[in-house]
């Protein structure tokens, strides 16, 4: 397999070079692919050195799978020509998630509808993928009506900038913003841009993304994405309406049972997820399940996961994974 990682030297890109390693995903040949300012800075890989190249240079080198993790605008001008060169891209930017021609995977929900067809496929966003794969067996078995959601996300998120910018605060220094407030000891309701209708982004991402990788546009759903001086990956309270009822242990069994969720949840040793103890693991963490006893067939829960890994690079490469495994490179 010749793996073309895209945004090689961005925070995901990095993460995305550790995940393939951990997992021993079957590169034969890497590709580190950057900016133009970036050209000829060299990576390490599984302790050898490798040479970033250029975006084209990249395209006529032929990947048989390139890991996009560059940005919208790099995505929506570079996939389709590394596409057109054979190659098959699997992005993680937000630029073609709702393209209606497009996938939108979880291999864990909805891997089977890819094809060999299929030359760019999208990765969620992060704090869609965490929700969504704690949903996705629940909505099967008592199918969900509406879904409330506010996140707690992490500045990591938002990329190097952010997590300097921290640094920076706690050391009581002054230096660049990666948002318009400081966020040291705060939390600030924005993350993205707004949206017409007041919402921003992010939160619409949850909204639309949800429905498509659920195949169920009936969900309701509505967000409120809070960005938070957390390093360990992003966190959401998830009240959950269902048209059928339910028992709340019958819950933790479906999710005890559901792959790449872990169930954390005992009031009694103050067992609950958390970001401190998600960071740099693969699982989704569900807990604080319980009954929201002002209206009916609603269930609370909390829902960690570092946003990296399985938000972002780890997602991406069991997209790959599944690609080899299915035949379909």
């Amino acid at each position: 397999m010749r793996i073309a990682v895209v945004g090689a030297t961005g925070m995901v890109g990095e993460v995305m070079l550790k995940v393939l390693a951990e997992r021993n995903f079957p590169v034969t040949e890497l590709i580190p692919v950057a900016s133009e300012r970036s050209v000829g800075k060299e990576i390490e890989y599984k302790g050898k050195k490798y040479k970033v190249v250029g975006m084209q240079t990249a395209v006529d080198m032929k990947a048989d799978i390139a890991l996009f993790s560059a940005g919208g605008d790099t995505s929506l001008e570079w996939a389709p020509k590394f596409a057109a060169a054979g190659t098959t891209v699997i992005d993680n930017s937000s630029a073609w998630r709702m393209d209606p021609t497009k996938k939108l995977i979880v291999p864990e929900i909805n891997a089977t509808e890819l094809t060999a067809a299929d030359k760019i496929i999208a990765n969620p966003n992060c704090s869609t993928i965490q929700m969504v794969l704690v949903l996705a067996p629940l909505h099967k078995k008592y199918n969900i009506k509406r879904v409330i959601v506010s996140t707690y996300q992490s500045i990591t998120g938002t990329g190097v900038k952010a997590v300097q910018q921290l640094e920076n605060e706690y050391a009581g220094v002054q230096g660049d913003m990666a948002y318009k407030y400081p966020i040291h000891r705060n939390a600030i309701p924005q993350c993205d841009s707004f949206e017409e209708n007041g919402y921003t982004k992010e939160e619409m991402k949850l909204v639309r993304e949800t429905k498509k990788i659920l195949s169920d546009n009936t969900i309701a759903v509505t967000a409120t994405a809070v960005r938070v001086p957390i390093v360990g990956g992003h966190s959401e309270a998830v009240n959950v309406e269902f048209l059928n009822d339910f028992d709340v242990n019958e819950v933790r069994n479906i999710l005890h049972h559901t792959d790449g969720v872990v169930v954390q949840d005992n009031n009694d040793t103050y067992t609950y997820p958390m970001p401190m103890y998600a960071q740099g693991k693969d699982d989704v963490f569900v807990g604080r399940i319980r009954r929201d006893e002002s209206q009916e067939n609603t269930l609370n829960m909390w829902i960690v996961a570092d946003n990296l890994r399985k938000g972002a690079a780890t997602n991406t490469i069991q997209i790959a994974e599944y690609l080899i495994a299915a035949k379909l490179v």
